[in-house]
């Protein structure tokens, strides 16, 4: 069906293969004249785009920000902790608490979270909401200038609010 099709428009297919080639013949002439009539605007034109592909590629990288890592090792001397007495019990320091700004309900949840429960944990043992525990949790980090847990804990154990 197709070659039925070729055979019967084989002149129309001759002349449009005969003009193309023609069209060709003409362009690549007429450029072969404009680039030896402006050899010298070519040449430089193409340096031109050499030269600023490279500046591009230059400049991203000189300006490309270089990562270094820095190792610092920090030596970190724990004092041996002295278990009280059996026979005592812990007592906070009310001096620490007062100045520190700890309410009572906050001393309940460093204690809480100094025995390792989550806040979660921390939310059903107090009868109250997840993000009450959390607002606490928040104030007792400013109260006492940590960002993490163990560093509050640690900083209330130095202040002896907790035992």
């Amino acid at each position: 069906m197709i070659l039925q099709s070729l055979i019967k428009h084989r002149l129309i297919i001759l002349y449009g293969v005969a003009l193309a080639v023609l069209l060709f013949l003409l362009k690549w002439l007429e450029l072969r004249f404009i680039i030896m009539n402006h050899a010298f605007e070519v040449y430089a034109g193409a340096i031109a785009v050499i030269f600023t592909a490279l500046g591009i590629w230059l400049a991203l990288k000189l300006t490309k920000p270089k990562v270094t890592t820095v190792v610092v090792e920090k030596t970190i001397y724990i004092d041996k902790e002295v278990p009280a007495p059996s026979g005592m019990g812990f007592t906070p320091d009310g001096q620490a608490l007062s100045k520190s700004g700890i309410s009572k309900r906050e001393l309940e949840v460093l204690q809480l979270i100094a025995q390792g429960l989550s806040n979660q944990e921390i939310a059903d043992q107090l009868f109250v909401s997840l993000n009450t525990v959390k607002t606490h949790s928040s104030n007792l980090f400013l109260k006492l200038d940590v960002k993490r847990r163990t560093q509050a804990i640690e900083r209330a154990k130095k202040l002896s609010i907790i035992p």
